[in-house]
């Protein structure tokens, strides 16, 4: 997890997120998976705190700090996906500010990496339009540090993450975007 410091968070969050792909693909902090394996949304579970009160309320994000590469990310970071409210431990319960959109790479970029991050919630947050996933307005240079920030959420609780470079799948993932 240390791959992730300080390009997106400042120090390794204490828990870590299960995240697994179809075909029981597992992201294991910073494995290898291709953009063809990754194009679905993925199902991601995690240890709720002892002690957490029922009404708590979470988010996760998907972020990718390394657009348009490592080396160059002028688009740091690309927002992949953005749940919040939500209730528990049940992504699909909370509310898309942002639908998922797997990993696309441009070719000859190397390996970027695709980091989740839950942090928990001091109040409600405004659900604003949902970025559908055949945009890109709205994801380029997100910032996860600042959404933390305006929304008050302190340091994320748990993380994880995997990485991919381009393969076959991508120019079929970018003709979905219509804007």
């Amino acid at each position: 997890m240390e791959d992730i410091v300080p390009d997106v968070v400042d120090s390794v969050p204490k828990g870590r997120l299960q995240v697994m792909y179809g075909g029981n693909l597992f992201v294991e902090q910073g494995n290898a998976l291709t953009p063809t394996q990754v194009k679905d949304e993925p199902k991601v579970t995690w240890e709720s705190d002892e002690g957490q009160e029922r009404d708590t309320l979470l988010t996760l994000l998907m972020v990718d700090p390394d657009a348009p590469s490592r080396a160059d990310p002028e688009f740091r970071e690309i927002l992949h996906w953005a749940m919040v409210n939500i209730p528990g431990d049940d992504p699909c319960r909370g509310y898309a500010l942002a639908e998922y959109i797997g990993a696309g790479p441009p070719l000859n970029t190397g390996l970027h990496r695709y980091v989740f991050l839950l942090y928990r919630q001091r109040e409600k947050i405004e659900q604003t339009a949902t970025i559908p996933k055949t945009i890109r307005k709205g994801r380029l240079n997100f910032s996860a540090r600042d959404f933390a920030s305006k929304h008050r959420l302190g340091s994320p609780i748990a993380a994880n993450y995997f990485q991919a470079q381009y393969d076959d799948y991508v120019p079929i993932r970018n003709k979905l975007f219509t804007g």
